[in-house]
């Protein structure tokens, strides 16, 4: 499916590599299949400070360290690392600056992130612009001589605006002395590769797609830079948001089916797209994949194909309807997060961008009848099915 709606073909090898890399039998002197979970907070020394890989579990650990293999081999980059959510991985990143840099951060993204920007990094000394970076040219516009960091999320959350990686990562490096960063987490690394297309470091809650089964909270990071590694490493330890174990466990079982999970997220996301676009109770479908989306053709150029992520304005466009809407559901469950295994859906003004303030949720476009919807792994019919009535339901009782 994917070979017929985007430009670029995907990697053959890329769920090899991700069942396989950083999950070495020969690592271990038991040959384990499945690497085991160290619950060890320490690690014995043969003397002071000589140890042979580990000293303490936060600086270094051997089931996270499998992880992080995982993660790096699947981004394309040199460097993983893993992070107790994906916020601590934006806060660990934030803190490669200093006070009095200048940060240039994407006008719609997620909610936690544009409440991290607005109301807690900016009380850190930090010179923070919002600048609507799916035109490349307002990101050249608002960079100064002491902007260190080009904030993008792509696809943003929730109006599914798409940023053209590779120019922006263009103008950035002609900057000189900054770096850009993407949230990868609508497209997860199956479907986008931003260190590919030039991005410095990629991120990502691994909360969503790559966990994929609404049971973990974590963050990612990856880079191919050796400076942004060493320092990133540094701060990992130094200000302590690491994972446990056994969450590193969870996750890395999950990068096994990652292809597999994505391909029917595509399926069911794109059916479901094109379903609501023809629909009598909806205004309005926002999805990459649909060529009435106005970044359809740099999304096929950009990317390998689509997530199960799409947004759409249901008619009348009010609070009452749309709470209408939530209770007639019957398979999609009304719930925050998404890239589950489990289809949700949820209202952003209210929920996951109830933090962002009123004039600037307008003019995004996130309104009180803005639906984002995340489409699991039942099936691709029964997803359909229980949109219509829904919607149905709630258009005869506002008739």
């Amino acid at each position: 499916m994917a070979e017929d709606l985007v430009s670029r073909k995907n990697d053959p090898t890329f769920a090899t590599r991700a069942i396989h890399v950083g999950n070495e039998p020969e690592q271990w002197n038991h040959m384990a299949v499945v690497p085991p979970i160290s619950m060890a907070t320490t690690f014995k020394q043969d003397g002071p400070a000589d140890f042979k890989m580990y000293e303490y579990s936060r600086s270094g650990n051997p089931t996270r360290s499998c992880l992080e293999k995982g993660l790096a081999t699947i981004e394309n980059a040199k460097f993983g690392l893993a992070f107790a959510s994906g916020l601590a991985a934006t806060t660990t990143i934030t803190h490669l600056l200093s006070t009095g840099d200048h940060i240039v951060v994407m006008d719609d993204l997620y909610g936690g992130t544009n409440r991290y920007f607005r109301r807690v990094a900016s009380r850190m000394g930090y010179e923070i612009d919002f600048v609507d970076a799916s035109d490349s040219k307002k990101v050249e516009a608002a960079l100064k001589p002491n902007t260190k960091m080009v904030w993008t999320e792509t696809p943003t959350n929730p109006t599914m605006k798409i940023v053209d990686i590779a120019a922006v990562s263009a103008i950035v490096k002609k900057h000189g002395g900054s770096f850009m960063v993407v949230d990868n987490t609508f497209m997860s690394p199956y479907f986008q590769r931003p260190l590919d297309l030039g991005a410095d470091i990629v991120m990502s809650s691994a909360t969503k797609y790559i966990n994929g089964h609404t049971d973990v909270i974590m963050g990612t990071v990856c880079t191919n830079r050796d400076d942004l590694h060493e320092e990133l490493r540094f701060l990992q330890n130094a200000i302590g948001p690491v994972p446990s174990p056994f969450d590193c466990y969870l996750v890395n079982r999950s990068l096994k089916t990652l292809a597999l999970r994505m391909e029917q997220h595509m399926k069911s996301g794109l059916a479901v797209a094109k379903f609501l676009e023809s629909h009598p109770c909806v205004e309005k479908v926002l999805h990459p994949g649909l060529p009435s989306h106005p970044q359809h053709e740099l999304a096929k150029r950009q990317t390998f194909g689509y997530s199960g992520m799409l947004s759409f304005y249901i008619r009348g466009n009010n609070l009452e309807t749309s709470k209408k809407f939530f209770e007639k559901l019957k398979v999609f469950t009304l719930a925050e997060s998404l890239g589950g295994y489990e289809s949700l859906c949820e209202l952003p003004a209210v929920m996951t961008h109830a933090s962002v303030p009123k004039e600037i949720r307008d003019k995004l476009g996130i309104t009180d009848g803005l639906i984002r919807v995340s489409c699991g792994l039942e099936g691709t019919d029964d997803l359909i099915k229980d949109l219509d009535q829904a919607l149905r339901a709630v258009m005869k009782v506002s008739q």
